[in-house]
């Protein structure tokens, strides 16, 4: 009799050792409805100074208080509405997204360096609210248009204004970060290009934001070849920005070219490039220069996908190329030169281990991303104090690429899978990380705030693939879901 109560209790024992720890890592994965990144995860300190570890949670200085100017008027002004509406491309299609000033990509922002940029967001009908960041863009971090970390996401009929000097010149971008793996892919972006206070710029600066929209990759919503013309011998500058999710690889046909700017931030002594591809991270932004051939032919930019510019005098024909093998490795590209702080006397150090492991993520059962083998939300918030030079090791077993993105701050890449940097200084905010890589990287803590430092595959992001930087003494009063129905990923 006994034996056969203990059979029949067995598969309950069974089912209970198995479900047991089930129902508590679902019931460990629950985020709340409303909660602060500060309480999310744990502190990492790097082997620095826990001190503000107690204004952390209580009190300190808040994000809001961490503006751009607000006493001098603005150089340059723009007000930017937000709409859900169909998109009516260049190409001739159109498809139901989201616009700004009825159109997307948005209108490009042009400033020069030294100016004040203000920008007013007016959500007039999209839903879920929207915001605006400034990718690449190191803006004080009120400014930084982060849902529930920076600010609450602007809801239908509100506004919200942005203001930061332009202390930068380079190429940059910009796009809501409020269900930013949806409303990016949908149309809420556009690009910011400062230039220098002076001087001459290249005969042609043409921007091209890459972007794909219902399937189909455009060059700023055009589709196929666009035409832009240029004198022969002319000197032409042509600003590559990927707006999609995955790399995109850009070759030229017809001449030789010059990164002269990766990331916003200038090259050293760039030297020609002919017969590699450029590779452009999701977020990433790449200057090449080139000239227009002597002979009356055009000079084809190929961004794959069939979709190309053709820059040369009307009508001359430049023929495709097929795309090269090859390509540009920024870690010995260009000459070295000084970063303004060095390295080797850091004060923090930290591990971004990205990995992946079935679990539940906010109950959700699934292979979900992990960060030094934990998933969201219990993953580092990495803690430093102005002034500090960081080192960071990204290391990436997960089985897919993933192109990082740390807000507020410029990276100096030192060294990838073990080899060290020779080339210009890598300076980089979008940094591609394949499978089976490992990047060192490092930078200066010179912008208080509470910073986002997650996976620019955005659906990705949107699936735990984040952490925070954050200052100590430095907190926020928003909150990621509650009232301001904050959701930035």
């Amino acid at each position: 009799m006994k034996r056969r109560q203990w059979r029949a209790a067995a598969p309950v024992a069974a089912a209970l050792a198995i479900l047991g720890p089930l129902g508590w890592w679902w019931q460990g994965s629950l985020t709340p409805d409303t909660y602060s990144v500060m309480d999310m995860g744990h502190p990492d300190y790097g082997g620095g100074d826990r001190t503000g570890h107690a204004a952390m949670h209580h009190g300190g200085a808040t994000v809001t208080a961490l503006t751009g100017p607000r006493d001098r008027p603005a150089d340059v002004s723009v007000t930017l509405v937000a709409r859900a509406e169909q998109i009516h491309l260049p190409d001739g299609r159109s498809l139901a997204g989201y616009t700004l000033n009825h159109a997307s990509p948005g209108p490009e922002i042009r400033a020069r360096q030294g100016q004040l940029v203000e920008v007013r967001l007016v959500n007039e009908s999209v839903p879920d609210g929207v915001t605006l960041h400034w990718h690449g863009y190191d803006v004080p971090n009120a400014e930084d248009g982060v849902a529930g970390v920076t600010q609450d996401a602007v809801a239908p009929g509100a506004d919200h204004v942005y203001r930061f000097v332009a202390a930068d010149a380079g190429t940059y971008w910009y796009h809501s970060h409020q269900v930013s793996h949806e409303q990016v892919r949908l149309g809420l972006f556009g690009a910011l290009v400062v230039g220098p206070p002076s001087g001459p710029p290249a005969a042609v600066d043409h921007l091209a934001l890459v972007h794909t929209y219902a399937g189909r990759r455009t060059i700023a919503g055009r589709s196929g070849e666009t035409r832009v013309v240029a004198a022969s011998g002319s000197t032409v500058r042509v600003r590559l920005v990927n707006t999609d999710q995955g790399t995109v690889r850009a070759w030229l046909s017809n001449a030789a070219y010059r990164v002269v700017a990766v990331d916003g931030r200038d090259t050293t002594a760039p030297p020609p490039v002919t017969g590699a591809a450029l590779v452009l991270p999701a977020g990433g932004r790449a200057d090449v220069e080139f000239a227009v051939p002597d002979t009356g032919g055009a000079v084809r930019v190929d961004v794959g996908a069939g979709t190309a510019l053709v820059v040369g005098p009307e009508g001359a024909a430049a023929s495709a190329t097929v795309e090269p093998k090859a390509s540009v490795d920024p870690l010995s590209y260009g000459a070295p030169a000084p970063i303004g702080f060095d390295p080797g006397a850091a004060t923090r150090r930290f591990e971004y281990r990205i990995g992946r492991r079935p679990g539940f993520l906010d109950g959700r059962p699934g292979l979900w991303w992990t960060i030094n083998g934990r998933m969201y939300p219990d993953v580092p918030m990495y803690m430093v104090s102005g002034g500090d030079v960081v080192r960071m090791t990204i290391a990436n077993s997960s089985g897919e690429t993933h192109p990082m993105h740390l807000h507020g701050h410029h990276a100096v890449v030192l060294s990838r899978n073990g080899v060290a940097a020779t080339g210009s200084p890598w300076w980089t905010d979008s940094l591609e990380v394949a499978d089976g890589e490992t990047y060192e990287i490092a930078f200066l803590a010179d912008n208080p705030g509470v910073w986002v430092d997650h996976c620019h595959n955005l659906p990705h992001a949107a699936e735990g693939l984040l952490a925070h930087l954050a200052y100590t003494g430095v907190t926020t009063p928003f909150r990621i879901g509650g009232d301001g129905h904050n959701h930035p990923e």
